[in-house]
């Protein structure tokens, strides 16, 4: 399955892209996903994650063509 991985603010920084293709196999979880993008890289542990402009839930299955992103936790004062 190929899919479009989206990563912004700081952890487009700390990864060094904004955006690519990746091939996962069928029916992994953002979650799963997420492992695959950060690999050994010091991550927050907690990122917002989406699929096609949708917040979704990390354990959300992730289908062939989706566009999926994730954002480093927000906060603010």
């Amino acid at each position: 399955m190929k899919i479009k991985v989206k990563l912004f603010a700081s952890l487009r920084e700390a990864l060094g892209y904004a955006e690519r293709d990746m091939e996962i196999h069928d029916g992994q979880s953002l979650l799963e996903v997420w492992k695959q993008v950060k690999g050994d890289a010091e991550q927050p542990g907690e990122v917002l994650m989406a699929i096609n402009m949708d917040y979704a839930n990390p354990e959300a299955r992730v289908k062939d063509g989706d566009e999926v992103a994730f954002f480093p936790p927000v906060t603010g004062g």
